[in-house]
């Protein structure tokens, strides 16, 4: 036998197993003009939303200008392939953005620790690789 408890502003409802087992008889309205759900990236009409949070505050960040143009320029070409007619606006965007490094980092930034540790082994490789060559060449001199 099930039953409710109220603490607060929350209902709890304690239900057994055989209660569970029966079909929902909840009826869920879903209204295609609901007002409150949020509109996604693209709006009904075509236009883009500026204000969806999936874009994560780039349209309104110091190359906010830069990021519409480019994505305006993309969402609404024509060309073929998509978007090939925007690669200015897209080199503009991210020629702003390396100005930001703090709100931008680059892919090689985001991976630094990482990353740091294996050029800095990559580069004692090749210093190393190097004086192996030298000597191979002085070797060599000598030896003729």
């Amino acid at each position: 036998m099930s039953y409710c408890r109220k603490e607060g502003k929350d209902e709890i409802i304690f239900a057994t197993k055989e209660d569970l087992q029966q079909p929902s008889t909840a009826i869920i309205k879903v209204d295609a003009n609901d007002e409150d759900e949020e509109p996604g990236l693209i709006l009904p009409n075509g236009d883009i939303n500026w204000n969806c949070p999936c874009l994560g505050g780039m349209a309104s960040g110091p190359c906010g200008m830069q990021f519409r143009e480019a994505f305006s320029c993309f969402h609404y070409s024509e060309a073929e392939p998509k978007g090939s007619d925007c690669y200015e606006s897209f080199r503009q965007m991210q020629d702003c953005m390396q100005g930001y490094p703090e709100l931008y980092p680059s892919k090689e930034d985001e991976g630094e620790g990482e990353a740091g540790n294996s050029n800095e082994n990559q580069s004692e490789g090749a210093a190393a690789e190097e004086k192996s060559t030298e000597q191979d060449d002085k070797s060599a001199i000598k030896s003729s």
